[in-house]
């Protein structure tokens, strides 16, 4: 991938509507008419740019339909769904349609490519319409300019889908660079879950990853997104997630960040209506020369209403997180409740956490608080468990669990609550003496 483009890659969608491709001739003009990241940009501050390159990373043709079969065999995360899909270098591999009790209510669950085809009017409204604002705009513009792999969840007003939609999106070839998209449109009153989740195919392939996420959630509408990031460590992630609630609507958003070399993670959250409440969820796990970088921004642009977000970091080795938020209150938006904290866990001296809280406020009738913490194993409480005969190795992996539990219990099932806990436990057990 050089870092100018003449013209949209190759992509699975024929016979593509001219909204669409006016979209993609913008996303290439953008990608070309900005520079690449540098350490003076203020919403690059702290991240180690000088390292950053998608030089060399290209889409790449579809595996074997061998592989595909086995990857599709090993998307195994959540057992029960409404949906699921699977795409490996952005081919899908597999694609499980809703039953027809849910069809016949108006529910919608589609790749993109035939979400384009069938439903021109609802995909000309939403996708490709919300962009990011926190820095990585040139590398939305190359998203908006390939993206072809992805899943569109639609819920009628008033309709209520228990069970989740999983995604699946894989990486196997090498040096394959990938798009996927997530869009979800909740109407009024409507209800959804969707469970994103992002693996490599083993531990070596390369890998560039751009995705994009737009919750779109109607007034009292309720929507769960749960995020589950695992790439591995040679790959290098842009996740660029936005989230739109009107009036009323409750919108929770659960990450669990646990791979890449380099993986940023932008989420945008606007509140438009009273009465929204929006729950934003993180954890990350770093280790050896890992980098995460996080961006949020909470935009409340109508009043009484809430948002709040925990986002938490535990590093280990030479590892280094950044979390930049800003929380900002419109004028006239009046008791607006909004909260925002980073707390970070060092395991190593050598790891590093950066924190960069904010607040604008425009209204005087509020309540908004940000705040950070960062520090070490707390020593009195090891020396505790010690002395009541734990070993150390075990005193620290309850520490660390117990840091990671409070937002893993916030995703709400048990199942995958405990695969992630294992997911954890693969990375953390090798690295805590």
């Amino acid at each position: 991938m050089t870092t100018t483009l003449e013209q949209p890659m190759p992509t699975s969608i024929t016979n593509e509507p001219t909204w669409l491709a006016e979209r993609r001739a913008a996303g290439i003009e953008q990608f070309n008419a900005l520079a690449m990241p540098t350490a003076r940009d203020e919403m690059w501050r702290f991240a180690s740019v000088g390292r950053l390159s998608i030089e060399g990373f290209n889409p790449v043709e579809a595996p074997s339909a061998d592989k595909l079969a086995e990857l599709v065999e090993r998307s195994g995360l959540v057992s029960e769904r409404a949906g699921r899909s699977v795409y490996v270098d952005d081919a899908q591999a597999s694609f499980e349609g809703i039953s027809a009790e849910l069809a016949a209510k108006g529910v919608i669950y589609l790749p993109i490519n035939e979400a384009v085809a069938q439903h021109p009017e609802l995909m000309e409204k939403y996708f490709l319409q919300e962009s990011t604002e926190l820095g990585s705009e040139k590398f939305f513009g190359l998203h908006a300019s390939i993206v072809c792999a992805g899943s569109v969840l639609f819920v009628p007003k008033g309709v209520e889908v228990e069970q989740p939609f999983v995604n699946y999106y894989w990486t196997s070839g090498e040096r394959a660079a990938v798009f996927p998209h997530t869009l979800v449109i909740a109407e009024d009153n409507a209800k959804a879950s969707v469970v994103d989740i992002f693996f490599s195919d083993t531990e070596d392939n390369e890998a560039l990853n751009v995705s994009v996420s737009n919750i779109h959630a109607g007034a009292g509408a309720n929507v769960f997104r749960k995020i589950v990031q695992d790439w591995n460590e040679k790959t290098v992630s842009f996740q660029l997630d936005t989230t739109v609630a009107d009036r009323d609507a409750q919108v929770k958003n659960v990450a669990v960040n646990i791979g890449a070399q380099r993986a940023r993670f932008e989420n945008q959250t606007r509140i438009e209506g009273p009465g929204a409440d929006v729950k934003m969820y993180s954890l990350t796990v770093a280790e050896d020369t890992q980098e995460f970088d996080q961006r949020t921004f909470q935009t409340h642009n109508a009043g009484n209403a809430v948002s709040d977000l925990l986002y938490k970091n535990a590093l280990l080795d030479n590892s280094r997180t950044i979390f930049s938020g800003l929380i900002r209150v419109a004028e006239g938006a009046q008791q607006t409740d909004a909260f925002q904290t980073n707390r970070n866990l060092l395991l190593d001296p050598t790891a590093e956490a950066n924190a960069l809280p904010g607040l604008e406020i425009l209204a005087n009738d509020v309540k908004c608080s940000h705040g950070a913490t960062t520090g070490n194993v707390d020593e009195d409480e090891l020396f505790y468990m010690m002395s009541r005969g734990i070993a150390k190795r075990d005193a620290m992996k309850l520490m660390v669990f117990g840091f990671f539990e409070e937002v893993i219990e916030k995703v709400e099932s048990d199942e995958l609550a405990e695969n992630l806990r294992e997911l954890i436990r693969n990375k953390f057990e090798s690295k805590i003496k």
